[in-house]
């Protein structure tokens, strides 16, 4: 029972880096690997906050908050310095290595003896009381961004991935709305290595290394399983999250190695990427007939 609740814990958590990586992977189509750096410096700046006395859910708050400014770091490369996006993310994740290093002044840091935002509620089950927490956390994140995506920046947000001549027929500046997506994007990653730390009771530099696939993972699965639901794509994210953790812990249960847990999910998401195109061909073949017929 401990492990199911511990795999669900870990899900929600990386639920909320995948609704980070989907206003950039699939809302504006940007290759962002700043999240790389961005995972890290959420864990450790939040425990630079703690351990200076600052209150956990402030300390939170703050984690997304200032966790914003590592997309705006990237959107200016890609931007203003009109530096390709892919490198953008590669050179802002270099440079936040130094950073998150400086944070505390060591690579990694124990919230042993820290306060944390589970601290909050005591049920008597240390992993129910997690559990409770980050169903709240996900459940305010996912409603304050579907409501975002439905205010008039949230659509023209979209309507930036989709067709950039448009928002610009209709005079605004689509560069305002990359800046937007990549920073709610890198704020929400931020939150989710806070996240993982106080679960792990830990920050440590090396979190955020291959994370991108985790959360690449997550958006795929869930876009795959749920094709053909009429599910927002956060919630597809979320649940897409919790089946890949499952996926995992059972990896790790039939007796497959932790050092192998990398291979796997770069072959997760080989196979539903493969899956889909390979859907999405015959899908197509099958509309030309119907076309021609």
């Amino acid at each position: 029972m401990n492990l199911a609740l511990t795999t669900i814990e870990q899900g929600l958590i990386y639920s909320v880096l995948a609704m980070g990586v989907y206003f950039t992977y699939k809302i504006l189509d940007i290759a962002d690997l700043s999240v790389e750096g961005s995972f890290p410096f959420g864990a450790l700046l939040f425990a630079k906050l703690v351990s200076s006395g600052v209150d956990p859910i402030i300390g939170t708050i703050l984690t997304f908050i200032i966790g914003t400014l590592t997309g705006l770091l990237t959107s200016a490369l890609f931007i203003s310095l009109r530096i390709k996006a892919l490198l953008a993310g590669i050179l802002t994740m270099t440079m936040l290595y130094s950073i998150n290093l400086r944070l505390n002044g060591k690579p990694n840091i124990s919230l042993t003896d820290q306060k944390l935002i589970f601290d909050y509620l005591n049920t008597g089950n240390k992993y129910i009381d997690k559990l409770i927490i980050l169903i709240i956390i996900v459940a305010i994140s996912k409603f304050l961004i579907d409501k975002f995506l439905k205010t008039e920046a949230g659509y023209l947000l979209v309507a930036t991935g989709d067709n950039e001549s448009l928002v610009r027929s209709l005079g605004e500046s689509s560069n305002k709305y990359k800046i937007m997506g990549l920073m709610i994007s890198n704020g929400l990653v931020a939150l989710s290595g806070a996240l993982l730390a106080q679960t792990n009771k830990f920050a440590d530099i090396t979190m955020g290394v291959s994370i991108i696939v985790a959360a690449l993972a997550s958006i795929i699965i869930g876009d795959t399983i749920f094709r053909h639901r009429k599910l927002r794509g956060t919630t597809r994210a979320i649940i897409g999250a919790i089946i890949y953790r499952i996926i995992g812990t059972i990896a790790l249960k039939i007796g497959l190695s932790p050092q192998d847990l990398r291979l796997i999910n770069g072959l997760i998401v080989v196979v539903f990427i493969a899956y889909n195109n390979f859907y999405s061909a015959k899908f197509a073949g099958r509309f030309r007939r119907n076309t021609n017929a």
